[in-house]
């Protein structure tokens, strides 16, 4: 099988090398790093190719209207959609109008709890979504049904998800998220923490471990940066010696680590694998808005006395099973892009309705609630803009 992923960013280049490289069934895989405002550095490209054991030599950059001649000239079986929104939702609907056009596989990076109308809508499309754990598929498949559509859905594995190691070190590692939480006063409070944390035990290390450098690219943008706030706390207070912030891989911070401390970071998966204990910091509440609801049932929360007093904990067992730690035999990825490429060899691979029926812009017909929910307006200029170049040259 010859599989082509597109990917567009550091964490969707990151997902698209492990999901290629996990995959036995693909014999012939390459990747296309789609050239947007978000391109991945060299370092974090790098770093993405490692995760799934890709020769940098299967990647190439292409920009964004040379993708349909790209697929046409690789004429692979399968196509992996690891983009963000808008854009996956233009370049599926190209896709799919190619001459004997490949799967379109899609899904998303990380945790993907709760679902979301935007992400179901903009890979609405695509012949297969690919979900991270039980309860992501039941909750997709529900809001999925719920709005009509026919989305087919199938369970894989998290990258990181690797051999457990336990903790070794003594630093209190906090994984720095973009925004969560958002709002500039929470993001200090937060800083206040980790200072106090750091005051509490001047032995060992607390670690605000950030994902980008300076040039690297990113998904998001962030209100105030915690190396920002590092610096502007150190204007005003008598900042620990014992706070840093890294910007080393996290695997790299895991190693020295005693337990990690996040609000919702998909890197809780990663300690949570190698048997690292998690605080899931409560302190600013627990919703759907700071993707944290995921960690109910798991015994993880904690408040900030308990970062302060360093009391990570393990999760209750019945919330691994349920959530990102799967048996593997549970897992059929693998089974259904086999049955859908020779779905697509005998001639008989389904057609996909479109990733919207417009009832304005960007808006599933009969959405009484709007452009895919509160805080997640999509503008419709940018999808038309992507739409325009990858229709440019569709002859």
């Amino acid at each position: 099988m010859r599989c082509v992923a597109i990917a567009d960013s550091d964490s969707y280049l990151t997902w698209a090398s492990a999901f290629m490289g996990a995959l036995s069934v693909v014999t012939e895989r390459e990747l296309i790093l789609v050239e947007t405002p978000v391109l991945p550095s060299e370092t974090q490209r790098a770093a993405a190719l490692a995760v799934g054991r890709i020769d940098p030599e299967q990647l190439q950059r292409v920009p964004l209207d040379g993708v349909r001649a790209t697929i046409r000239r690789e004429q692979p079986d399968a196509v992996l959609i690891a983009l963000r929104g808008p854009v996956a939702a233009a370049m599926i609907r190209m896709i799919t109008e190619l001459p004997e056009r490949p799967v379109i596989v899609t899904g998303l990076p990380g945790i993907s709890f709760p679902a979301t109308r935007k992400a179901l809508a903009f890979r609405r499309q695509a012949d297969l979504f690919v979900l991270h754990s039980r309860r992501e598929i039941r909750e997709f498949t529900r809001m999925s049904r719920e709005y009509g559509w026919t989305h087919r859905f199938a369970l894989g594995t998290l990258p990181f998800t690797g051999e457990r190691t336990g903790a070794h070190g003594g630093d209190l590692v906090f994984a720095a998220q973009a925004l969560t939480p958002r709002a500039r006063e929470e993001r200090e409070r937060l800083m206040g923490l980790l200072v106090a944390a750091a005051r509490a035990d001047p032995t060992r290390r607390v670690v605000i471990k950030v994902r980008t450098t300076a040039g690297d690219g990113h998904d998001q943008d962030e209100e105030a940066s915690f190396r920002e706030l590092v610096e502007e706390a150190r204007a005003v207070v008598a900042v620990p010696r014992n706070l840093v912030v890294s910007t080393a891989p996290l695997s790299a911070a895991l190693d020295a680590a005693h337990g990690l401390v996040t609000v919702s970071s998909t890197a809780s998966i990663e300690a949570i694998s190698r048997g690292i204990p998690v605080i899931a910091l409560d302190s600013f509440g627990i919703s759907d808005e700071l993707l944290n609801t995921v960690f109910e049932g798991s015994g993880l929360f904690g408040d900030d006395e308990a970062v302060i007093r360093r009391e990570f904990r393990h999760p209750e067992p019945a919330w691994l099973e349920d959530n990102y730690f799967h048996s593997a035999d549970a897992e059929d990825v693998a089974v259904q892009l086999q049955a859908l490429v020779a779905a697509r060899r005998q001639g008989v691979l389904a057609a996909r309705e479109p990733a919207r029926r417009t009832a304005g812009p960007f808006r599933p017909a009969g959405d009484p609630r709007g452009n895919f929910g509160d805080g997640h307006l999509v503008r419709a200029s940018a999808v038309r803009a992507v739409s325009q170049v990858l229709s440019s040259r569709s002859h």
